[in-house]
């Protein structure tokens, strides 16, 4: 559909043109241009970097890689050209690569796209900051993944595969960027055309149900909180404000002490409830997984 320009007496078209003939680059002008306005292309997301390609295989590189209110991480991939060819294998390729990335590694990319920047922010408190939590929730995180394709058109061979693709329970989302001119002056036309946005919401209730239904079946963690002192705590957090108030309470408690107070069983696996931080240090260096609490403000002393 054309796009037109209101005047007085008359609705005049804006002339379409491409971003070949206008000199627009893929990476160069496009993608920096968007990775500051991200939300015309995945509302409600946070940008962790551009030009991923952190994984031990191939020179293949995620144009800009995202983040939404889910922790789902949102693979977005651009084309200038005027079909969007093979776009959707090679996103979906991206996708699975991604798809086993931790909070730390998504900390670490960020962190270097800020600095590559020239921005001061914290990487782990901006991304704790859009997710809105208090810490890290390594179960939660990346639990699926999204993507989006931006093109100035795309084939039908292309929607096709993306709507059975999307029936079967995938997020795929088809973003329509038509460069137009007038007196000049280059203007987009931004559309999502897949999902259509006036039927997204039934979509997104129809998958959510699916993913609901699989996710009862397989799913056993316990994201019970607990009121402690004033504060809803999950479990791993109301077992360190516990020792905390116990150590609080009883100021002088030798390290056996604590050990009689919360023997190691309490926990269920040869973990115990707590271990010296050298220790804490070296499993999480071993295995990848923080299973005690390391940082400064979380440590124990006695």
């Amino acid at each position: 559909m054309a796009v037109y320009k209101l005047s007085g007496d008359d609705l005049i078209p804006l002339e379409t043109t491409s971003f070949e003939r206008e000199g627009i680059r893929e990476r160069y002008d496009l993608q920096r241009l968007l990775r500051s306005r991200i939300g015309f292309l995945a509302p409600a997301t946070l940008l962790i970097t551009e030009e991923f390609g952190g994984w031990d295989e191939g020179r293949r590189r995620i144009d800009l890689l995202a983040i939404d209110k889910q922790a789902n991480l949102v693979v977005i991939e651009l084309k200038r050209d005027e079909t969007g060819a093979h776009m959707e294998l090679q996103a979906i390729r991206y996708a699975a690569m991604i798809s086993t990335m931790t909070f730390e590694q998504a900390v670490t990319a960020h962190a270097g796209y800020l600095r590559g920047l020239g921005d001061a922010r914290d990487a782990t408190r901006n991304i704790l900051d859009f997710l809105e939590w208090d810490e890290p929730r390594e179960d939660e995180f990346a639990r699926d993944v999204r993507v989006v394709l931006v093109a100035a058109e795309f084939s039908k061979e292309l929607t096709t595969a993306v709507l059975w693709l999307n029936e079967r329970n995938l997020d795929i989302r088809c973003v329509r960027m038509r460069p137009c001119k007038s007196d000049g002056v280059v203007f987009l036309d931004v559309q999502q055309v897949i999902p259509l946005p006036e039927a997204q919401e039934y979509q997104v209730r129809v998958r959510e149900q699916s993913t609901e239904r699989r996710a009862a079946r397989t799913d056993t963690r316990d994201l019970t909180k607990y009121l402690f002192e004033g504060a809803r705590l999950h479990k791993r957090r109301l077992v360190l404000a516990v020792v905390k108030a116990f150590l609080r309470d009883h100021p002088t408690t030798s390290l056996e002490q604590l050990e009689t107070a919360f023997p190691g069983k309490l926990q269920g696996s040869s973990l115990g409830v707590f271990t010296t931080l050298e220790q804490g240090r070296d499993i999480f260096e071993r295995t990848g997984h923080k299973r005690h609490f390391i940082e400064a403000g979380e440590l124990l002393r006695l």
